[in-house]
């Protein structure tokens, strides 16, 4: 049976103006290879989605890396992303599929046009989080899945004293009510590049209620460790086995 694809917004920041302060930036740094820890875990999240279909659509694209991913799978992408700049990204690399300007949390499509939901790394970027997620469900067919990865609300609530692979987590504030994760605002400078991260810090019970109010069930759930490859080559990640940094659902209509 034909699978079509639908993601929710692409892994890249929200600053608090929108999407189009930090794109440049975020094109240089989603696009310089292993700048960041996507190719370390994107295998991971893809083992959770069914197989490739005829159509598929994914919300928030971002410049495009998520649905590249997707389109080398199998996948015909139609991507959505609030950011002009993004889609101008995307569509530079990626000619067989189309791209357009939209709203994730008000979807331009037809109940149950789709029959299977991708977000990664994205619903701790939209500020309407049950919103999209209902119109995820919207856009579902009846047997549809919803596959997702967040970064961990536990990880996103606390940092490490230091960059030792032993180093302690510490959790300051509170897990259960602070909304801003301790990233959030700060400028961040790596090998040249230069990055602003503005998400908000959604619980678990935050994401289960917003799944299980749209009519979805989990039915797979994964909280991957760093690969040992990658401790490997770099030992003080070993901190990164210890604590997980990202959070893979995938739910099913109920």
């Amino acid at each position: 049976m034909p699978v079509a694809v639908l993601a929710i917004v692409h892994d890249r920041p929200v600053a608090s103006e929108g999407w189009e302060p930090e794109a440049e930036n975020w094109i240089a740094w989603a696009r310089r290879p292993g700048h960041d820890a996507y190719h370390l875990y994107i295998d991971r999240f893809l083992d959770l989605v069914p197989g490739a279909g005829a159509n598929t659509l994914e919300v928030g694209c971002g410049e495009g890396r998520v649905a590249r991913s997707l389109v080398s799978h199998g996948h015909r992408v139609t991507g959505i992303d609030a950011s002009p700049t993004l889609i101008r990204a995307a569509r530079e690399l990626d000619r067989e599929s189309t791209y357009l300007v939209a709203d994730a949390a008000e979807l331009p499509f037809p109940d149950r046009s789709f029959e299977l939901v991708v977000a990664y790394n994205s619903l701790m970027d939209i500020r309407r989080m049950p919103r999209a997620v209902q119109e995820a469900a919207r856009v579902l067919t009846v047997a549809g899945r919803f596959c997702l990865c967040v970064t961990h609300p536990m990880a996103d609530a606390g940092e490490f004293t230091s960059r030792a692979g032993d180093a302690t987590f510490e959790i300051r504030g509170s897990y259960l009510e602070d909304r801003v994760p301790p990233y959030a605002g700060q400028l961040v400078e790596r090998g040249g590049l230069r990055m602003t991260f503005d998400s908000l810090r959604y619980s678990l019970e935050e994401y289960a209620q917003a799944l299980f109010g749209a009519g979805f069930v989990i039915e797979a759930l994964r909280e991957p460790a760093l690969p040992a490859g990658e401790v490997a080559r770099d030992p003080p990640k070993q901190r990164w086995q210890r604590i997980p940094n990202f959070l893979m659902l995938r739910a099913a209509k109920a």
